[in-house]
């Protein structure tokens, strides 16, 4: 038998993490086991909707690597990928359980049901009382008749229980009596999730189905339609949650961020992805860096975690940072080139060498403008800045260091990293002091900065000889 697994969103909004994670879970699955992933919108909530939400799933998905087998946009053999446009399914197979028993029309109004509700005390859940169940055929076929409107709700049993293997979470019971009637086809002809994700999931021959922990009780729900319809269950996973903290789940309703989100932070896919699939999954042994391939090779559902997992923002930034500086010079500079260009004239200075610089010392992206905009505009700074206690200078022994710099490198003609390099180094010898007591000071005059990628010399050559002469000018100036 092939796995096929599924991600099915709603289109409600952008991708958050935990809907990641699971389809990340969803896709390792399917790939380790030679299998298929299936793309499939939930978009039956019709009032959730969100413009241009699925193409941000679309993305989002191509983005992250997680390409699909079937899908939307890619199509395949079990289509329409798209719940709104298979809607006359889903009123034949509920009619199918209304005429097993396993499901009745409803007539009730709101009011009556928010009477119903307003009912329940002692803290009790409000449940549906099965007051349409007990009409007779002759009522039903008068309302139906007469265009009353309706719902189709699922008949559960109100004795006995129903009990299921989950593969996280083991062996689910769940006392019949302790879940509600609730509706499977709404009065506008479209399913709710209870009726839609089991016809789907059906058709669409899904063998594992992989999602979050608040499907786990209600589970049971979807196994009463499976058995009433006489089709057979799929394997169940169920994840934890993904906690912002001890007491928050991550929620793209308060506003956590989601895949783009961290995009635009200035992390990169492939450390969003590795992070993610740590959050409930442990890997056998210690690795923590993993790429895709290799997350293929090690993920099994024996190291999925029962326990809620913590989102460590200081924890990805970390891993992002390992991942900038074990990528190729060539690979840091196409990335980090946007970046520089928010700040500075890439066309003027060379990006390869602000690469080297930053390279080490970058832990997301975003950070990369803050660190060389100094290059470009030279910052106001106060005089403070020549204090260094550590190599004894301060503005007061400044000046003849900087003026000393000034006239040595007016004529350098080899404005180089070496020839820049030996020409200050020698020239701390012959004045006979350390070389931080020249090289600290001519930094700040060139920077303006308490800290720089790269030191003195990196940054005049960065700068050229003409910009540094100008810099040492002014600063001698303004010490003076």
């Amino acid at each position: 038998m092939e796995v096929r697994t599924r991600f099915a969103p709603s289109p409600t909004g952008y991708l958050h993490i935990g809907g990641l994670r699971t389809a990340l879970y969803a896709w390792l699955f399917a790939r380790k086991n030679k299998g298929s992933f299936i793309l499939r919108i939930e978009d039956t909530d019709r009032e959730r909707l969100v413009d241009d939400a699925c193409r941000v799933i679309y993305d989002t998905m191509r983005e992250a690597g997680l390409y699909y087998d079937e899908g939307p946009d890619v199509g395949g053999d079990y289509g329409p990928y798209i719940q709104s446009e298979r809607k006359d399914l889903y009123k034949k197979y509920a009619e199918e359980l209304v005429e097993k028993g396993a499901a009745y029309y409803c007539f009730c109004t709101k009011e009556r049901l928010e009477q119903l509700h307003d009912a329940v005390k002692d803290g009790n859940v409000a449940k549906y009382d099965k007051h349409c169940l007990k009409l007779s055929p002759e009522e039903i076929k008068e309302k139906l008749d007469a265009g009353v409107p309706y719902v189709i709700r699922q008949n559960i049993p109100e004795t006995g229980e129903t009990t299921y293997e989950d593969a996280v979470f083991g062996t689910i019971t769940v006392p019949n009596c302790d879940m509600d009637d609730n509706v499977l086809l709404k009065s506008d002809g479209y399913p709710t999730y209870n009726l839609a994700n089991v016809v789907d999931d059906h058709l669409m021959g899904i063998t594992h189905v992989i999602r979050g922990v608040e499907y786990l009780s209600s589970t049971p729900k979807y196994n009463l339609l499976y058995d009433a319809l006489g089709w057979q269950k799929p394997e169940y996973i169920h994840l934890p949650p993904v906690m912002k903290d001890k007491h928050q789940k991550l929620s793209k309703r308060n506003g956590d961020a989601s895949y783009e989100d961290f995009i635009k932070k200035g992390y990169i896919k492939d450390a969003i992805i590795n992070y993610i699939a740590l959050l409930g999954w442990s890997p056998a042994g210690t690795q923590e860096i993993f790429s895709l391939e290799e997350l293929t090779e090690a993920f099994s559902l024996e190291g999925l975690s029962k326990s809620p997992a913590i989102f460590d923002n200081e924890k990805l930034t970390w891993m992002n940072a390992e991942y900038l500086r074990n990528m190729s010079l060539e690979q840091f500079e196409e990335l980090a080139r946007p970046y520089m260009a928010q700040a500075i004239d890439t066309d003027r200075f060379d990006t390869m060498l602000i690469s080297r610089l930053i390279q080490p010392r970058t832990e997301v992206l975003t950070e990369i403008p803050g660190k060389i905009a100094f290059l470009q505009k030279m910052p106001e700074y106060s005089s403070d800045l020549y204090f260094h206690k550590k190599m004894k200078t301060s503005a007061e022994t400044a000046p003849p260091m900087l003026k000393a710099a000034r006239e040595a490198l007016s004529g350098l003609d080899d404005f180089t990293e070496e020839g820049v390099h030996d020409l200050l180094i020698g020239l701390a010898e012959k004045l006979e002091v350390k070389n931080g007591q020249l090289m600290w000071p001519v930094r700040v005059a060139l920077s303006g900065e308490p800290v720089t990628p790269g030191g003195a010399v990196e940054i005049a050559v960065l700068l050229g000889k003409e910009e540094t002469l100008k810099r040492l000018d002014d600063a001698i100036a303004a010490l003076e």
